[in-house]
């Protein structure tokens, strides 16, 4: 689902806690040109007329906010720079609604929505607010601590070394492909305890696999056997001389 934008505004088809969040935190936080002016005028009205307030005092509180506006100026758009610089990056947004309940939602960035200096990431179709980011990252750390994760789970779930069989053959070679096929990047995720049981594993199973091997019958004792059976025709032979003999 993509958001749309009509007359200026954002029709609200998307991550509405999260934008519904960052305006309520506007709110909370800031105070515009307009709202200043109003309690400087409120504090003209009623100031006490015996001990007014002087001209100097008004126009130094007047820069004060100018300087502090400025501030948040560049500030927004500091924020709206670094929204920009995430489009195509995999992020992580942790919204928190009314109620206290955290949603964690994870995707690339496909564009960024601007709106009243506040900036809104498009995640698999939804517009989550820049104040909802928890982490940036890189998709091959991503794809590189899913595959060490993967290979941390089937290694556990090998026996300890001296209980392993011929059974086994199936996973073991598999994990071992699975380490091979790994970029060197990747390859780093995985401690070097886990790197060195592998190898024990894998010497293990080719030692296993040998003793399967001599278990079964091979071409040699099969002619055995019939060397076994020309000797008895020998005798046979020997025989028939005999008989032969005596006649």
């Amino acid at each position: 689902m993509i958001a749309s934008i009509e007359n200026g505004q954002i029709v609200e088809n998307t991550s509405a806690e999260s934008i519904a969040h960052a305006s309520a935190k506007k709110s909370n936080s800031t105070v515009d040109k307009d709202q200043f002016l109003q309690l400087l005028v409120a504090q003209m009205k009623y100031q006490d007329p015996l001990e007014p307030t002087s001209n100097t005092e008004y126009i130094s509180q007047y820069a004060t906010f100018s300087e502090l506006e400025q501030m948040q100026n560049m500030s927004a758009s500091l924020e709206l720079a670094r929204a920009s610089s995430l489009v195509g990056q995999t992020v992580v947004m942790k919204v928190v609604d009314a109620a206290g309940k955290e949603t964690i939602t994870q995707g690339n960035v496909d564009y960024v929505v601007y709106e009243n200096n506040k900036a809104f990431l498009s995640i698999n179709g939804e517009l989550y607010s820049m104040d909802d980011l928890d982490t940036v990252a890189d998709p091959n750390y991503l794809k590189a601590y899913a595959l060490a994760a993967e290979f941390l789970n089937e290694y556990n779930k090998l026996p300890v070394l001296p209980l392993l069989t011929i059974e086994n053959k199936e996973a073991v070679e598999k994990l071992n492909e699975t380490y091979k096929n790994m970029t060197d990047y990747q390859k780093k995720f995985i401690s070097d305890d886990y790197v060195k049981g592998l190898e024990k594993y894998v010497e293990k199973m080719e030692e296993l696999k040998k003793l399967e091997e001599n278990k079964k019958p091979d071409g040699t004792e099969g002619e055995g056997d019939g060397d076994d059976s020309s000797d008895g025709k020998d005798d046979a032979t020997d025989g028939t001389d005999k008989t032969q003999g005596k006649a």
